[in-house]
């Protein structure tokens, strides 16, 4: 478990000094106001969607499979909105990082919180069970903000952006967890303790079952979530973050604890979490991480791929 970043005199080598310089910039951006920030990473976004031309690809095949029977239109206009998003969750994560406290309660509403306090005095472990959505950095920072908890996540390959990450993610929050540190976020539910869960994305064949997503009959699907609440005796919780449709703030919805879950079958619980993933990411379509290739996983291992 990492409650501190670590850091070190080798961040300094001159390999990194563009990034460097790329966050110092960036850290500027934090004394803008939030609509000024929102307007300029949209129009980062509707550039980027004009030279990302393989990522663009990928979204708009996302949005075909998903949602086949959406108009044509309709499907471009959430593409091009998704880009614009995109292109503000830069400023999400910026804020996330390194707002004051003062400064992200000014901006931030959360409705729920008794079914988090009511779980852990019962004597619960909490999974917020939550999707890739573009301003989850920032959910973590407001959430912390009355229950710190602990995050699951997968470490940097960029060491100055590991040291970043930690760094930003602990701002509020009480420590960070390897998503492949299975026994680690056992422990921590059994504290009890509170951990951000993710399962929307494709991990593989190794640990996938293929099942439903939107129209996607086969997705490759994680069935964690059964395992960590069975073994962490935790409630699984699903957790929102939106940010606001005036781009004035963000927004926290903490659902009641799942009836019934864990299950008897694990694939039925898989099949029950995508249906609950697909009503998060409705919320706010256009805010969900369409640029990962969710369906790249194929059932058998010869099939051809979707994104071709």
């Amino acid at each position: 478990m990492i409650d501190k970043a670590q850091f070190s005199s080798h961040l300094y080598h001159p390999k990194f000094w563009l990034l460097w310089l790329g966050v110092a910039f960036m850290r500027l951006t934090q004394i803008l106001p939030l609509k000024w920030q929102m307007k300029l990473g949209s129009a980062i976004g509707s550039l980027a969607m004009k030279l990302l031309g393989s990522r663009v690809n990928t979204a708009e095949r996302n949005l075909t499979l998903c949602f086949p029977d959406m108009p044509e239109q309709q499907r471009q206009q959430l593409l091009k909105r998704n880009f614009q998003e995109t292109g503000k969750a830069i400023f999400d994560t910026v804020n996330a990082w390194w707002w004051s406290d003062e400064k992200v309660q000014r901006h931030m509403k959360i409705e729920g919180k008794h079914h988090v306090e009511q779980t852990l005095q019962a004597g619960n472990g909490v999974i917020l069970f939550a999707v890739h959505c573009l301003p989850l950095e920032m959910g973590a920072r407001i959430f912390g903000q009355f229950q710190p908890g602990v995050g699951v996540y997968r470490p940097h390959n960029n060491p100055v952006m590991e040291y970043l990450q930690v760094k930003g993610r602990l701002r509020s929050n009480k420590a960070l967890v390897p998503k492949r540190d299975v026994r680690q976020m056992v422990r921590c539910l059994r504290n009890p303790d509170v951990i951000w869960y993710t399962a929307d994305q494709d991990f593989g064949r190794s640990s996938a079952t293929f099942i439903p997503f939107y129209a996607v009959p086969d997705a490759a699907t994680i069935t964690g979530a059964t395992t960590l609440a069975k073994l962490g005796r935790a409630k699984v919780l699903p957790f929102v973050v939106v940010r606001n449709d005036d781009d004035s703030g963000y927004t926290i919805k903490i659902e009641a604890p799942l009836d019934n879950f864990p299950g008897e079958d694990e694939i039925q619980d898989a099949i029950r979490g995508n249906k609950i993933i697909e009503s998060i990411i409705d919320q706010k379509r256009e805010q969900y991480m369409w640029l990962h290739r969710r369906f790249k996983t194929r059932p058998e291992k010869d099939a051809p791929s979707l994104y071709k």
